[in-house]
């Protein structure tokens, strides 16, 4: 019905895959945010993309922190079967200051566990990506993906 607020469907999509034109206004956007442009046509300019193609994908992109602040973000993670693994990858989580709600992890084959995590990002005291990050950097971490965000 016209006038009601419908629900956005999102994607987590690689940025490597997206059309260039998706990506300069993303940092065009950036720019804004940031204070390093003042103006639409000054960050326009300076990332080589028309207005047009800026006011065509302004208000669909965004960085994947600002589409996932205060929500649930659920991990897949592939762990080395090592004491100490998952521990660290909850420790690592609490010096973020995100809320874990669900943990569950699959017995351990061939040396492997795959284990899921739900945290929420309320509160977190730096933006999600930098999360990812440091989990994957943790010895023992082998892969890991946002699978869901509410």
């Amino acid at each position: 019905m016209a006038g009601q607020n419908r629900n956005k469907d999102f994607l987590i999509v690689s940025k490597d895959i997206l059309p260039e034109a998706i990506l300069k206004t993303a940092q065009a956007k950036e720019l804004l945010v940031k204070g390093d442009a003042n103006t639409i046509n000054e960050a326009v300019d300076r990332v080589q993309l028309s207005r047009s193609a800026f006011y065509k994908y302004k208000d669909g992109v965004f960085p994947f922190y600002e589409a996932s602040r205060e929500k649930i973000i659920t991990f897949s993670l592939t762990l080395e079967n090592t004491a100490g693994v998952l521990s660290n990858v909850l420790n690592t989580i609490a010096r973020f200051k995100a809320n874990v709600l669900t943990i569950n992890q699959g017995i351990p084959l061939q040396g492997i566990a795959n284990v899921t995590i739900s945290v929420e990002n309320m509160g977190m005291v730096d933006i999600p990506e930098n999360l990812l990050s440091a989990l994957g950097e943790i010895d023992g971490v082998r892969k890991i993906e946002v699978i869901g965000q509410n």
